[in-house]
């Protein structure tokens, strides 16, 4: 009888372990996603915000054909990719287009006129504070992707990581070329 309750205890316990290995596999992915989806509000802002933007600078460099062509196919990209459903895929094509902002946005230091245009500099502004809101998203998506993946490839959540389906997120990191200043020249 006494074998009997302790096979009965040990069932339980290894139960109750179970599923709260489970619940918080759920939950962080949960998070993690509630994450992603204010990040995802802020890049669709942003990627309503570049056609104008575009428009605005083609007025001013308008022999700066492949910088424009090359924001048009990052932001294409970059929508394209938040339509998959693939955070690690958005998250790559998203610092395909922060680098081609970057060289369209080089462009005002050669164009004085384009730095005194009230137009741009109001799209400037806004696409600077969704710039900021993205910042404080990142930062945030990234707490809840370390938690996440800590917690997945941390024992005893390792050994149900498969049979529960854990899914490990990469961080909205800055890409190696983001971190390189931006050269324009006017051959």
């Amino acid at each position: 009888m006494s074998s009997l309750l302790i096979a009965v205890g040990v069932i339980a316990l290894i139960a109750f372990i179970l599923v709260q290995v489970y619940n918080k596999f759920v939950k962080n992915r949960n998070v993690v996603k509630d994450a992603w989806s204010n990040i995802d509000v802020a890049l669709k802002r942003r990627h309503d915000l570049i056609p104008n933007l575009v428009e605005t600078v083609k007025g001013y460099a308008t022999h700066e054909k492949e910088t424009f062509e090359n924001v048009v196919k990052a932001r294409n990209a970059a929508m394209s990719a938040s339509g998959s459903g693939d955070i690690n895929a958005q998250i790559k094509a998203e610092g395909q287009l922060q680098q081609a902002l970057r060289s369209l946005f080089a462009l005002r230091e050669a164009y004085p006129d384009l730095k005194a245009n009230q137009g741009f500099l109001d799209l400037q502004q806004k696409l600077d504070e969704i710039e900021v809101n993205l910042e404080r998203s990142r930062r945030y998506y990234n707490g809840t992707v370390r938690e996440n993946n800590t917690y997945g490839e941390s024992f005893p959540a390792v050994l149900f990581a498969g049979m529960f389906n854990y899914q490990h997120f990469d961080y909205f990191e800055v890409e190696d070329a983001e971190r390189e200043n931006i050269s324009v020249s006017f051959n």
